[in-house]
């Protein structure tokens, strides 16, 4: 049994879209911090539970993945859509890969060149570091998730900190696509955006606690 496990917070524009795109889950679970737009409502009406939990992602994916029954767990962020697809090769890993994670392949829902860019770059660091974010998904077995030690309540970086437990040799990536809203670079700038999200990886690996490098990302 696979569920789909999604934090969301004041999502309304992106969660039916989120919601519908892995309609062909066994379950999905909407894990919701607060939010006080419609988003529950919204997510309920497309068919998915939902939980409720105080705000923070890391707290929120830890309530969601608790709540869900499911022996496979996938984590979405609320603005990101599966490409069509993704539950065949889901299907394919989890029937030969019980001992490893998936991610899918980043990929911007822009047709700006400064989107493949960025891209590209993400790419290379999943290729190079074996550190994708949660806006790729993340697919992995409850028994691995809970021998990893499952979400911490962090305020950032909290997908970062679960594959690094997980291991990079325990982690494969599938073709198919995770189309994500470009809002934050659009609206911060497709450099500075990327060079932000690169500076606080690097802060965060070379030891500042999540929360001054959440203090940072803004």
């Amino acid at each position: 049994m696979l569920s789909v496990v999604i934090p969301a917070l004041d999502a309304a524009e992106w969660i039916g879209p989120c919601i519908v795109a892995v309609r062909d889950a066994d379950e999905i679970v909407v894990a919701d911090g607060g939010s006080t737009d419609g988003t529950a409502a919204i997510a309920e009406r497309n068919g998915a539970r939902l939980v409720r939990s105080p705000p923070g992602r890391g707290i929120q994916l830890a309530a969601g993945a608790a709540a869900a029954r499911g022996d496979w767990l996938l984590f979405l962020h609320s603005d990101t859509r599966l490409a069509p697809g993704w539950r065949d090769s889901a299907d394919r890993h989890m029937a030969r890969r019980d001992g490893k994670a998936a991610c899918f392949r980043f990929r911007l829902d822009a047709g700006e060149w400064q989107a493949r860019l960025v891209e590209a770059v993400v790419a290379l660091r999943v290729r190079l570091l074996g550190l994708p974010y949660g806006d790729q998904g993340l697919l992995v077995s409850r028994s691995l998730y809970d021998e990893a030690g499952g979400y911490r309540p962090l305020p950032l970086m909290e997908d970062v900190d679960l594959v690094r437990r997980i291991g990079a040799p325990r982690l494969e990536r599938l073709e198919v696509a995770a189309l994500t809203s470009p809002e934050r670079w659009r609206r911060d700038g497709w450099i500075r955006r990327s060079l932000r999200n690169l500076l606080c990886l690097a802060l965060y690996r070379s030891g500042m606690s999540a929360e001054r490098v959440a203090r940072l990302y803004g």
